[in-house]
């Protein structure tokens, strides 16, 4: 199998990440085993998945069919509500591990922190545990905004290695970037491409593509890489699979990230995304 085009980034706790990946939701464990497969072919070395999409057990046998070796590969998963304690967050782990097949984790994530259970603090000492003991590589969040972030680091001294959230050009995430630019933490981006909302259609993205030889996903996964971000774009299309990973050979410009990042709409955009105080599972 020829090696990945895809460069890494360092995380604060040692681990190495990839900086484009296969998201793996709504594929269930029949669905995700052959996409998996094409992905880790086309170079795909990040696979994303969690508990609540229902397919960590296709996703391993996915794993085992590409006959690569296991740290070679880059496995994230996240827990939802149910886990959050730091038993609950040990037992998550083990059952995630062992429905994959594998040994140990690459990356664990709280899927979203619901507040309203307060209980995302206990869930983030069960992580920095897991973490001590070496049974999972690097830890992290997703959905988390900077005031949870703030409470993790007040009561345990310890910042997320990744905070995954919902980002594209219009949903650019401007103040949450620079928060995790200050404190260390990777920015990964779910719903890079928009999901169906036409933003492959504005003028600008179609405009600097064809003026790259690219598609419009292909020029806003390289605003995403160009801005330092990690990206996980889902598709079980293989042509999409093949586009979406073909992007290390171009760059952008200073000019067209910049006008590409003026799409973003601030407040009303955030006010559009799904709202992690209130949403959650």
């Amino acid at each position: 199998m020829p090696p990945s085009p895809v460069p890494t980034v360092a995380l604060a706790h040692g681990a190495r990440m990839p900086r484009l990946g296969l998201g793996t939701w709504p594929l269930d464990d029949e669905g995700v085993q052959p996409v998996l497969e094409r992905a880790v072919g086309l170079g795909y070395r990040l696979i994303d998945t969690a508990h609540n999409y229902g397919n960590e057990r296709g996703v391993g046998a996915g794993l085992r069919a590409t006959g690569l070796p296991r740290e070679e590969l880059f496995v994230t998963t996240k827990f939802n509500k149910n886990s959050h304690s730091v038993r609950g967050v040990r037992r998550a782990a083990e059952q995630s591990v062992r429905r994959m097949g594998i040994d140990y984790l690459d990356l664990l994530l709280i899927h979203w922190p619901n507040p309203g259970r307060d209980r995302y603090v206990d869930a983030w000492r069960g992580l920095i545990e897991l973490l001590k003991a070496g049974a999972v590589r690097a830890i992290g969040v997703s959905n988390f905004k900077p005031a949870h972030l703030d409470r993790l680091l007040a009561e345990t001294g310890v910042m997320p290695d990744v905070n995954q959230i919902q980002l594209d050009p219009r949903l650019a995430r401007v103040s949450a970037r620079a928060y995790h630019a200050e404190h260390d933490i990777v920015t990964e981006a779910w719903s890079p491409l928009g999901a169906g909302t036409g933003l492959l259609d504005e003028p600008v993205i179609t405009e600097i593509a064809a003026r790259h030889g690219r598609t419009p996903a292909q020029v806003v996964l390289r605003w995403h890489l160009d801005l330092g971000l990690v990206v996980v774009p889902k598709s079980a299309s293989p042509a999409r699979l093949a586009e979406n990973i073909d992007v290390f050979d171009f760059t952008l410009s200073a000019a067209e990230v910049a006008e590409i990042s003026a799409l973003d709409r601030g407040a009303a955009g955030e006010a559009d995304a799904l709202d992690s105080d209130v949403f959650g599972h």
